[in-house]
């Protein structure tokens, strides 16, 4: 169990925002937006192929949605003009839908996804293979969601924010990767970022402790090169500096008082899993 519904969400300080505890009741819910997103990105992996615009796919995610009577999350946010971020090879991050974007075979495709659903938030992505693609990417895809359930698999009572961190840093590492570190997970709830920040790496100070009721959207990005990005001049669209191919895998998880529960599972028509 998270909390008793009669309990009020509590207050957590962590740093200058508070971090807010979920209720059942309130977990339920964003069980309920993160299927919707889980369904959508679902579909689209399975749309995905060569010829397909990421306009068309960023389509296919806004009539699903709305067709579950959710609203995309990221379209409008702060201008952002779609529905899913869709970052291609060396794009890491905050790639915007274009009828232009053609995928091609052996490309690599980041979707991020999110909804609001009842007045919570769902937020989910993956990385996906377009055709054939070489065994370095390969194994870099491998190694990113690899390091997602490894940072899933800390989120338990009486462990820290920076476990969390450590875990996904330590596994991409040891396959010499590297963690980006200009974007971070992030709690989530009545709002898309919530507090508190999950860096993909060890930072040297105090993090907040884990505790029952704690949403957390978890997301490794992880690059074939260096760490460091820049954005382009459409002010959104984040690449790494050497051009090299980066993944993203996020998932949204609910601390319970013992297994962490994925409330973005992908597979369908079953109750989200929890991580040993």
């Amino acid at each position: 169990m998270y909390l008793p519904d009669s309990v009020l969400s509590l207050l957590v300080s962590d740093m200058s925002r508070p971090i807010i505890l979920k209720s059942n009741a309130e977990i339920e819910v964003m069980a309920q937006a993160n299927q919707i997103v889980a369904e959508t990105l679902t579909m689209l992996k399975e749309r995905i192929e060569p010829g397909v615009s990421t306009w068309q796919l960023d389509r296919w995610a806004e009539d699903y949605c709305r067709k579950c009577r959710s609203v995309p999350a990221f379209k409008g946010y702060r201008g952002f003009p779609g529905s899913l971020c869709v970052s291609l090879n060396e794009q890491v991050v905050h790639g915007i839908p274009s009828r232009k974007t053609i995928l091609r075979d052996g490309d690599i495709l980041s979707i991020d996804f999110g909804v609001k659903y009842k007045g919570y938030f769902g937020d989910s992505a993956i990385t996906v293979p377009v055709g054939s693609i070489s065994e370095e990417v390969e194994n870099l895809l491998r190694v990113t969601e690899e390091s997602l359930y490894k940072g899933i698999s800390q989120a338990r009572p009486g462990k820290r924010i920076d476990d969390i961190s450590s875990a996904v840093q330590n596994h991409v590492e040891k396959y010499g990767y590297s963690v980006v570190r200009k974007f971070v997970g992030h709690g989530i709830g009545t709002d898309l970022h919530e507090a508190p920040e999950i860096p993909n790496y060890h930072r040297r100070k105090r993090t907040a402790r884990i505790l029952p009721g704690m949403a957390l959207a978890i997301e490794p990005m992880i690059n074939l090169g260096t760490h460091e990005v820049k954005v382009l001049k459409d002010g959104w669209t984040v690449i790494t500096r050497d051009g090299k191919y980066s993944a993203h895998f996020e998932h949204s998880v609910a601390v319970t008082e013992g297994d962490p529960l994925i409330l973005s599972d992908r597979r369908k028509n079953i109750e989200a899993k929890k991580v040993k």
